[in-house]
């Protein structure tokens, strides 16, 4: 569904990704490269949306209602609590290693669970994220590479 609307269903999809959907956006930014688009618009718009999905994963993380973390994420208050030493000890860098798999949603939940700065929280999620992409875009735009994740 998402292939057939573009650039807006990468943005859409990337946003998804990174709270309530877990699949990789990466197979959603190198399809829109290889459909023709430009290289540097989709990695934009994949770290855009997939920024705002990681602050939206803080959001719920900062009003604190455990129920629905734990419907829409699948994430316990024993992985918040387990989180909670790492991300007590690198506050808002934590927020760079957001985009992993399995432990990014949990940094970021446990970022505005422990009420770190909204602001911090967000550029350095966004940094991360956007370093992922440009990464997975110098790749492809340098070295040919996007037969490697299709």
């Amino acid at each position: 569904m998402l292939e057939n609307l573009g650039l807006l269903g990468l943005f859409i999809g990337s946003f998804l990704a990174s709270t309530v959907l877990p699949f990789p956006s990466e197979a959603l930014l190198v399809g829109n490269i290889a459909l023709g688009n430009n290289v540097w618009l989709c990695v934009f718009l994949a770290g855009l949306g997939n920024s705002i999905g990681g602050m939206t994963s803080f959001g719920l993380g900062w009003l604190g209602k455990m129920e629905w973390i734990e419907k829409l994420f699948k994430v316990s208050r024993q992985k918040i609590e387990k989180m909670r030493a790492k991300v007590d000890k690198y506050k808002a860098v934590a927020g760079f290693f957001a985009w992993l798999p399995i432990v990014g949603d949990v940094i970021a939940i446990t970022l505005g669970f422990m009420k770190i700065s909204p602001l911090k929280s967000c550029l350095y999620m966004s940094i991360g994220r956007f370093v992922r992409f440009g990464c997975i875009g110098i790749l492809i735009e340098y070295f040919n590479v996007q037969s490697f994740f299709l």
